[in-house]
Formats: structure tokens, sequence, C-alpha cells
């Protein structure tokens, strides 16, 4: 089983591994104000790449008047869509390669069919994002559905891999409900994170722990959480009143309190419990890492968002999410020959 599915972990992890880079370009793009750098889509002011030269330059200008080419943010934005659509590519490869040999494999035909369509969606929330002028339901969807990809795509791989040995896994049933909750926990701190993003609030308070010296400041929750936003604004920039994108930053501070208590408490009992050395070094991983997304969290706040803090707070909020996932696998696995 190991010898006939090695070839389609190996692909799984590619795959991965891409998905994480794309998610990683995303946040550069965003957090860089480029994610109108090309005002279509799938291309670049009608061109495969960033126009530059000054053919190419009097074309784009005739063809998008009112527009001016900025390559320092169009690129971002090509860059990370040659990327994602590579993904694209190697998704749905690996989709089709996977029901081919579901048998061999002993894959869910339901994961594949999840992943085809997922994909097929992120491409489609990826031209709404330009063409929607970053409607912020419309952006955090789009970074919502690349972290499920991931994580889709990493529980893939763990399930082909067989990196985790049959002898490390461990049956612990009254824990799994816990480990799920962590993992429903981080994804609603991530949804915070991403409405925080795709609304500019994240510096809607220049100082920690207080917001303008308050514990507790003036706040609008009715405008802060009006996801349906009209149409044909230009969202780059944000469009909602400061106490709304205060309402938006506190709400994540009081997410990120919740879950790192859970998750710090979650880490901490796994460890202590001592089911396997395996999991003793995941729920380690999970701990240091939680540490570090506080540092970055409060460091984004204190800095005033520089982009290379902000990128690595989003790339750490992938990495907690997939330990999660492998904890619960760890949890969960079953031996090959006992899978359907």
């Amino acid at each position: 089983m190991l010898m006939q599915s090695s070839w389609y972990s190996r692909l799984a992890l590619l795959t991965t591994l891409l998905a994480l880079c794309v998610i990683i370009l995303g946040a550069y793009t965003r957090i860089k104000d480029a994610g109108l750098g090309c005002p279509d889509w799938p291309g670049c002011y009608g061109q495969l790449t960033v126009p530059e030269t000054s053919h190419a330059l009097a074309k784009a200008e005739q063809a998008f008047p009112g527009h001016t080419v900025e390559a320092h943010k169009a690129w971002p934005e090509m860059i990370h869509r040659y990327f994602a659509g590579t993904l694209a590519t190697l998704v749905l490869i690996l989709t089709a390669l996977g029901i081919w040999q579901k048998r061999k494999l002993k894959l869910s035909l339901g994961l594949l069919l999840a992943l085809a369509f997922l994909i097929i969606f992120q491409a489609m929330l990826g031209m709404w994002t330009v063409t929607l002028k970053l409607l912020p339901v419309v952006v955090m969807g789009h970074l919502l559905g690349g972290l499920t990809l991931a994580a889709l795509l990493w529980g893939l791989t763990l399930q082909t891999s067989g990196w985790l040995r049959q002898e490390e896994f461990i049956q612990a049933p009254s824990f799994r409900p816990w480990v799920i909750l962590g993992i429903v926990i981080l994804a609603l701190q991530i949804f915070l994170g991403g409405w925080t993003s795709a609304n500019y609030a994240g510096i809607a308070c220049p100082d920690f722990p207080f917001c303008y010296g308050n514990l507790w400041p003036a706040m609008d929750f009715n405008q802060a959480f009006q996801f349906w936003m009209p149409v044909g604004i230009d969202y780059q920039g944000g469009s909602l009143t400061e106490e709304a994108k205060i309402t938006i930053q506190m709400m994540h501070r009081l997410g990120a309190l919740v879950t790192t208590l859970y998750l710090g408490f979650l880490s901490l009992r796994l460890i202590l419990d001592n089911y396997s050395p395996a999991m003793r070094k995941l729920s380690a991983l999970l701990l240091v890492l939680l540490l570090i997304q506080i540092s970055l969290g409060i460091l984004n706040v204190l800095l005033k968002l520089p982009l290379h803090v902000a990128v690595s707070h989003n790339a750490v909020a992938v990495l907690l999410l997939l330990t999660l996932v492998t904890i619960n696998f760890h949890l969960y696995a079953k031996k090959m020959d006992e899978l359907p």
C-alpha cells in the first residue's frame, strides 16, 4: 500500500506546499495594497504580463482609461495569479488521479470532490476580488477558502504518506471532541483575522492591550459586522468608520485571548497526558506556534503593521491550523488495511 501511494503522497505534499506559498503571496499582495494592481482578471490590463514597454503602456491606457499602471503593485498580483493557476492545475490533476486510483489508494471520493469544487470556487473568488473591487466578504472568503484548501491537501498528504507509523496511532476517543473544538475556535479566530484584514482594521487601535487608552472603547457592532455591503464601490483602504474598525479589531483581540487560552490548555493537556512521543512533539509545536503568533499579533499593533510581520502572522496561522489537523489525524487514524 505504501509503495503504491508514495508517488501520490509526494504529489499531494508538493501541492500542499504550493498552497502555502499561494496563501503567503496572497497575504503579501493584500497587505501591500496590491489587490487591485491589475483592474481585470485573469490578465493584467488585457495582457498576460504587467505592461511595461511604452507600446504596452499605451495599449493599457487605451483599454483601461482612468487607470494608471503601477508595476510595483501589478507584479505582486500577477505573481500571485501565476502561482494560483499552477496550484489549480495540480489540484485538478491530484483529484483526477485520486479518483482513477481511488480503490488502490483507498481515498475518500468526498474529499477528492471537495478539493475539486473548492479550487474552482477559489478561482471564482479570486476573480470577484478584482471585479467587485475588494468587497470585504469576498476577500475574507478567498482567505478562508485558501486555508481550507491547504488543510484538506495536508489531510490527503497524511492519509497517503504513512508518516505516522501504525504503532503510533493512539486511541483517545474522549479527547477527540476537544481537538475538533480547538479547530473550530481557531477557524473562528482566522475568520476574525480575515475580516480585520479585509476591512483594513489591523491598526485601528494604535496601542496594546488598550485601545486609545481604553480597555473597552466605544464600538459600533451594527456596521462592523455588516457582511453584505454595496457592490461597485472601491473598498481599497476600507470604507468603515473608525468606530466600526475599532470594533473589529477589539473582537479580533478578544478572539485571540480565547484561542490562546484554549489551545494553550489543549497543548499542555496533550503533553502531560503522555499519549505518545509523536503526540508530545506535535503538542509542543502547537504551543510554540501559539506563542509566536501572539507575539506577532502584538508586534503588528506596536510597529504599525510592518509588511514582514503581517505576512508572518498569516503564515503562522496556517501552520497552527495544519498542526491541529495533524493532531486530529493522529487521534483518528486507522490502519490502512482497515480503511474501506
